[in-house]
């Protein structure tokens, strides 16, 4: 661990780094997934849904630069490079022979669910270990993918 302006003991965030890390991966692998989605879309809610991803994927792409900065502010170091990032996300991987609209729908709402369990997981870890102000970061991602996992289901459920 390097050097860091938290106060945390250095245990704690080593343990903090590691999950952040491990968010970070889904993270980096959920942006490609929504970017697939975004460019083979196809079908009547196409108007609709492709802004849409593409909104998801900015936030995500600005979280993940948030969680990787918040890994290093605590000391860490990021381990993401393309190839880790493939054998090590929890994000089950995306059907790439998909273009329907409400088909890229469900399978990114299935994948942010899967992402949002990661969050709520390393969330729990950092609470335990005192970390109020990865808590909060943590916090806000989670109510931003709540809402667009709620866009999501809203558009394919009945």
């Amino acid at each position: 661990m390097y050097r860091s302006p938290s106060p945390l003991p250095a245990e704690a965030r080593s343990q903090i780094v590691e999950t952040l890390n491990a968010r970070l991966i889904d993270g980096l692998d959920l942006h490609s997934q929504i970017k697939v989605a975004h460019w083979n879309i196809k079908g009547p809610h196409f108007a609709a849904l492709h802004p849409l991803f593409e909104t998801f994927a900015v936030s995500l792409a600005e979280f993940n630069d948030a969680i990787a900065e918040r890994a290093v502010t605590l000391g860490g170091q990021i381990r993401a490079t393309a190839r880790h990032v493939a054998s090590t996300s929890t994000i089950p991987d995306y059907d790439q022979s998909a273009t329907r609209d409400l088909d890229h729908a469900r399978l990114l709402a299935d994948r942010f669910q899967k992402y949002l369990e990661g969050l709520h997981a390393s969330r729990s870890i950092v609470d335990r270990l005192g970390d109020v102000d990865t808590s909060d970061l943590l916090t806000g991602i989670i109510g931003t993918f709540e809402k667009h996992t709620w866009f999501l289901r809203s558009t394919v459920e009945t």
